[in-house]
């Protein structure tokens, strides 16, 4: 019988870096999991019933008139009981998460730390660079309640900040990405795959790497190609080379590298520069220089596909607007509001992309479903954690006659 459960915390691909989770860890990753689906779902729906029966009438008979913003529903639900308990728990779950995952971490770092030195000792693949700073801006909350981030360390040259990304995702998307957690790279692949069968990239620059999780599958696919990925954070870093050892990929180099700059690289350089998920982790200052030198370094006909949730435009409904901007004020996602708001295809404009080479392409997270039956989450995912994103994308200068077909922006 066809079931919407996520699948075990056991259904994870135990790579050699994976930290081991012991039976009661693994259980509390099994409830996190199951806790979060159960709040996406049955428990998500009532916030739809709350604003429908009591906050959307009572703003009506308040004003006399509709709401005319997200923020207008955002201030009146926080008022409601329902909307409330539903964001404690929402919140609480991230902070379960992010302990359960320290601790299985930190009780085995030693271990952890000395298994990614051999590995990357022996790869090859990882380019730290101290003269980098952690832009300012990631360093105002701990992201995603994360502590210390994506690049905090417990101590200088650990691993743990990667480690404990890895090893609780899965419980944060509900198994909705897959063994490896890597659904969003593998969706890129499918849709690349698909769409323009015959392109043969050199050269991929994955921007906002993280552990690699989105990147190692790109290179898996284009095993000819030489793939980059970078990020500042040194911690995430040292656990995303050595994760991509033990898995055996070897064309992808992992380089810490602010995006800003990018004058290690000549001009043209990459004919194809990907990121996904990132655009929300970036100021409004920020984004603007990184769209510029990723014009740059992309190669005459080469491809920029930015994987990112849909943005607010006037055909989406303020209530799934409001949704959407719940990991703003609640999951120490301090840009997410303003990034969804502009207007990309501008932004992308300014930045070198005319409009008529941009277009948006849908992208779906692909999983085993012989091992996750129930992924993704479907219909009743909530918008923050879902499985099904925008692509926003363009092909630098006269596209090819085989590259055609996508939808303009």
């Amino acid at each position: 019988m066809a079931t919407d459960l996520p699948p075990p915390y056991t259904a994870l691909t135990r790579h050699p870096m994976m930290p081991r989770a012991s039976h009661d860890e693994a259980a509390r990753f099994n409830f996190l999991t199951h806790f979060n689906r159960y709040l996406s779902g049955p428990i998500g729906h009532g916030n739809r019933l709350a604003y429908e029966t009591r906050v959307l009438p009572a703003f009506r008979a308040e004003h006399g008139r509709e709401p005319q913003h997200r923020y207008e529903i955002r201030d009146a639900m926080n008022r409601d009981p329902w909307h409330r308990a539903w964001s404690t728990l929402k919140r609480n779950s991230m902070e379960m998460r992010q302990h359960n995952g320290r601790q299985v971490v930190l009780r085995q770092l030693d271990e952890l730390d000395a298994r990614a030195r051999a590995l990357n000792d022996a790869s090859g693949q990882l380019e730290l660079d101290p003269a980098i700073r952690q832009p300012d801006y990631q360093t105002v909350v701990d992201v995603h309640c994360q502590p210390g981030g994506y690049h905090g360390e417990e101590r200088p040259g650990d691993v743990s900040a990667g480690a404990n990304y890895d090893v609780g995702i899965f419980a944060t998307t509900g198994g909705a990405l897959g063994g490896l957690t890597d659904g969003g790279g593998q969706a890129v692949v499918a849709w690349v795959q698909q769409q323009h069968p015959g392109w043969r990239p050199r050269r991929i620059l994955d921007v906002g790497c993280t552990v690699g999780h989105n990147a190692v599958p790109i290179a898996q696919a284009f095993p000819e190609a030489e793939v980059v990925a970078i990020d500042t954070a040194a911690a995430a870093l040292r656990y995303g080379a050595a994760r991509a050892a033990g898995l055996g990929v070897r064309n992808i180099r992992f380089v810490q590298a602010d995006a800003e700059d990018l004058s290690r690289w000549a001009d043209a350089h990459f004919d194809w520069v990907q990121t996904t998920m990132f655009l929300h982790e970036l100021s409004a200052g920020s984004m603007p220089r990184i769209l510029a030198e990723a014009h740059r370094v992309l190669a005459p006909g080469g491809l920029i596909l930015q994987v990112e949730q849909p943005q607010f435009t006037e055909d989406m409904p303020l209530f799934e607007q409001f949704l959407r901007d719940w990991d703003t004020f609640n999951n120490n996602e301090p840009f997410w509001s303003s990034m969804h708001a502009q207007d990309i295809h501008d932004v992308m404009e300014r930045a070198g992309w005319p409009r008529e080479r941009q277009f948006v392409a849908a992208v779906r997270a692909v999983v085993d479903r012989s091992r996750f039956p129930g992924s993704p989450a479907g219909p009743q995912e909530d918008f923050g954690r879902a499985a099904i994103w925008n692509a926003y994308g363009a092909w630098k200068q006269a596209q090819p006659r085989d590259l055609a077909g996508e939808q303009t922006a």
